[in-house]
């Protein structure tokens, strides 16, 4: 590319924006009535200094030679009237502080062919978040995975904590959603009741910068959790079945290390299953109830499990089967011929669950902390559509959410912080298990 080329590109986008912040410019003032008062002040002015401009400019009695001075002046004036008005509103359209914002990106290599850095649009508090605010910009041919490798530093030198990244309309515009980057989550977000959502089994993991981070089962029907050792996933787990046993959910919950994470009142309100054998017989019931519902849908002509309760006018449960540890439940490793035929049965109910419960009901959220990608088969992983994963290594920030987002941004020193795999990071809700 000339310079010539990369000199007419800059014009033609610096002529663009101008048109476009006095579009925003008239905007603002039909939607402002300060603005609008301020610019018929603009006006009133202009208008008196022009009726009296030979008074305030001393051009009374000008001789012969003085006439072409006041046909300069009265020039001169005409200019910057006609000038002022559009400058107000190019003015008024203008988001405070672009033009150190585009420097500021142009510094850490955001730029296109041209040289040209993304220009800000506009910059509004969200509006169903105020603690967010929404950075509009034109891109200037910059694709989004640029903005994504990019995000630690421009979150460094606009001083800010980026909470999404996503295109416009039609991809015109990218907006960022921003905190500043004094505001953070806290350590600690206890569990209260209000918490508890009022919509059929939407489930509330934490809070996100952006707000409440929840997952509607009825939508999403299975949940995979991942998380290293100290991460908070059990506790996250337990938070989410809590919710669903309140929710009127029948709950099964796998723990091979004999009931120790789950004390008493826990087996209470669940069925607890203790042993390989016995969680094949669970599987196969599970498996067995969603044909039986599948039958009773079919001769209803309902297409899930909601549709068929209302029509009905009864209240099948929804059920979840749970296990902590499904890495170290599926590991072959080691096992003789009898014990790899009985996990090949777990492994291909569990696929069948992933693949059809979401009509029937019947749903897995599981969880591991084993960063092994041959442990999860990919029948099962590609059906668990809501992921989640908390302070991890590479490996399985990579098995959890396709990337190691969470390797990269997740401190490894915290407890209960959480990445879901659109990029959003919460803090999930400490849950006191006396309060079930």
């Amino acid at each position: 590319m000339t310079t010539t080329d990369r000199d007419a590109i800059i014009r033609n986008t610096t002529i663009h924006h101008l048109l476009r912040r006095f579009c925003a410019g008239v905007g603002v003032i039909k939607n402002s009535p300060a603005m609008c008062l301020l610019l018929f002040a603009l006006v009133l002015f202009e208008a008196v200094v022009w009726t009296y401009r030979e008074t305030i400019l001393g051009l009374h009695g000008l001789d012969a030679f003085g006439q072409p001075v006041d046909g300069l002046m009265r020039f001169v004036l005409m200019v910057i009237f006609a000038s002022s008005i559009p400058a107000v509103l190019v003015l008024l359209g203008t988001p405070c502080g672009s033009k150190r914002v585009r420097a500021n990106l142009q510094r850490i290599g955001m730029v296109n062919d041209a040289g040209e850095a993304p220009v800000l649009v506009s910059r509004l508090k969200d509006k169903n978040n105020p603690r967010i605010t929404v950075w509009e910009f034109d891109p200037c041919g910059l694709p989004l995975s640029v903005w994504e490798d990019k995000q630690e530093r421009i979150e460094t030198i606009l001083h800010v904590i980026i909470t999404k990244i996503a295109w416009g309309e039609g991809r015109k515009t990218v907006y960022m959603y921003a905190v500043p980057a004094t505001a953070d989550l806290p350590a600690l977000f206890q569990w209260r009741d209000e918490y508890l959502r009022d919509k059929n089994f939407e489930l509330v993991l934490g809070e996100s910068l952006m707000g409440p981070v929840m997952v509607d089962l009825c939508k999403i029907p299975h949940i995979l959790l991942g998380g290293s050792t100290g991460s908070g996933k059990s506790v996250l787990l337990k938070l989410l079945l809590m919710q669903a046993l309140r929710k009127g959910a029948m709950v099964w919950i796998a723990d091979f290390k004999g009931g120790v994470d789950y004390p008493q009142t826990w087996s209470g309100l669940c069925e607890m299953v203790f042993n390989e054998a016995d969680l094949l017989d669970t599987l196969d019931k599970l498996v067995r109830m969603m044909e039986q519902r599948k039958a009773a849908f079919r001769s209803m002509g309902c297409a899930n499990l909601d549709e068929y309760n209302q029509k009905v006018g009864c209240c099948i449960p929804r059920c979840i089967f749970a296990c902590d540890e499904v890495a170290e439940l599926l590991d072959k490793t080691g096992a003789d011929s009898e014990r790899k035929k009985l996990l090949a049965q777990i492994e291909n109910r569990l696929s069948t669950i992933a693949r059809l419960g979401r009509a029937f009901g019947i749903h897995l959220i599981l969880a591991t902390q084993r960063p092994d990608a041959n442990i999860i088969p990919g029948q099962i992983k590609n059906n668990m559509d809501f992921r989640v994963c908390g302070k991890a290594d590479n490996v399985l920030s990579q098995i959890i959410l396709d990337n190691t987002s969470a390797a990269d941004r997740i401190p490894k020193d915290s407890q209960g912080r959480f990445m879901t795999a659109d990029g959003t990071v919460f803090q999930a809700y400490l849950f006191d298990e006396g309060q079930l």
